[in-house]
């Protein structure tokens, strides 16, 4: 069983009271700590390393779980304040980014070498730098200035979240949830509302002869955040009712500055059933787009949204069987995509990639789909 020290602990919640009970618990736990970049001080942390023979030296509560797994990891530990803590993966690109540096040579030093380099830069920056502390470990090195990151509690986010659509969307339901240390998210669908939101679309679904896919839809949402630096908060339009729920777009996004607050998090979901509206109407757009080479279409679409290449080649293979040669319109691809999801979650591809290449499909709803519609086959 995975422990909540280790870098790839995951969670899921089948509830949301239990998701909620594990962030409010999750808050209590966390500390937010600021000082001056120049403060800091990197020491490796493998198993050749001094530190990893004296665990007497880190902090207290720190368990010899935690200095093992980042041994067997990122291999580096940091001092904050005069305490000394195990540096989390999730940390590294914010803690290069307090050093300003960076380089694909830099993972492949040895950590006492990067460890060095690290410390003389951060040595030239005399701003300040805020750490989250978190599960033993230091699970990020944001910069102090709030202008550049502001603290979005995800148990005050999702209370929030919730405390909305109880008023707007009654009778939602909750789906499923996910948290590990990089990223949170969680969905919802919303029945009772399902004619406002999608019924103008299951018509003319069912009116070109789709009835089946018309009558699985349902209206949902997922919200995404994280306090590592990954993603903003934000809450995304969904249709569920497939093997995998289909991303359509993004409704709502406050990014983690510019002294954002929880109350601006609030605020915007007021927007929700709008921009979840304009999300259906880019989707019912695809309907009138007729592609004259819809597997070159398909095949361009995907590499333009970054679609990992074995599933998106094995989704390609299978709509171009499918393919008769009849009309085929942008909606009919869009939906032939949704097997890459479904493929990567039979491959027991990580949550937290899962949930990227989702959203970088709904991308394919703001494309100029003439654009991917050539005669000349390409090769993926």
């Amino acid at each position: 069983m995975l422990k909540e020290c280790q870098d790839n602990f995951y969670t899921t919640f089948g509830s949301y009271l239990q998701m909620e009970d594990f962030h409010k618990e999750q808050m209590s736990k966390s500390s937010w700590t600021r000082c001056k970049i120049n403060e800091l001080a990197v020491e490796p942390l493998d198993k050749t390393s001094s530190l990893y023979t004296n665990p007497s030296r880190f902090a207290a509560g720190i368990s010899m779980d935690a200095v093992e797994d980042t041994a067997q990891n990122l291999g580096l530990a940091i001092t904050v304040d005069g305490n000394i803590y195990p540096i989390r993966d999730t940390a590294y690109k914010s803690l290069l980014d307090r050093a300003k540096i960076g380089g694909t040579v830099l993972p492949k030093l040895n950590r006492t070498d990067l460890a060095e380099i690290l410390n003389i830069c951060f040595q030239r920056h005399s701003s300040d730098a805020l750490l989250l502390i978190r599960d033993e470990k230091v699970s990020a090195v944001h910069s102090g200035d709030e202008k550049d990151y502001s603290i979005l509690p995800i148990y005050e986010l999702v209370t929030a979240l919730q405390d909305k659509l109880d008023v707007r969307f009654t009778g939602n339901h909750f789906e499923t949830g996910y948290s590990d240390h990089a990223l949170t998210s969680a969905s919802w669908t919303m029945p009772d509302q399902r004619e406002d939101l999608i019924g103008a679309y299951t018509k003319v679904l069912a009116s070109q002869g789709k009835t089946a896919m018309a009558s699985k839809l349902m209206p949902g949402i997922r919200f995404m955040t994280s306090d590592t630096g990954i993603a903003s908060a934000k809450v995304s339009a969904l249709l569920v009712g497939g093997a995998c729920p289909i991303h359509i777009g993004g409704c709502i996004a406050i990014d983690h500055r510019h002294n954002s607050k929880v109350s601006d998090f609030s605020a915007a979901l007021d927007q929700l059933f709008a921009k979840f509206g304009d999300s259906i109407a880019r989707l019912q757009k695809l309907l009138e787009i007729t592609l004259e080479y819809p597997v070159n279409a398909m095949t361009r679409i995907c590499k333009k949204l970054s679609m990992p290449k074995k599933a998106a080649v094995e989704a390609i293979k299978m709509f171009e069987m499918a393919y008769g040669g009849g009309t085929v319109t942008a909606h009919d691809v869009f939906m032939a995509m949704q097997e890459i999801p479904f493929i990567l979650k039979t491959d027991n591809t990580p949550e937290s990639k899962m949930l990227v290449v989702e959203e970088n499909m709904a991308r394919a709803l703001y494309l100029r789909w003439s654009d991917y519609d050539l005669a000349k086959a390409v090769e993926y």
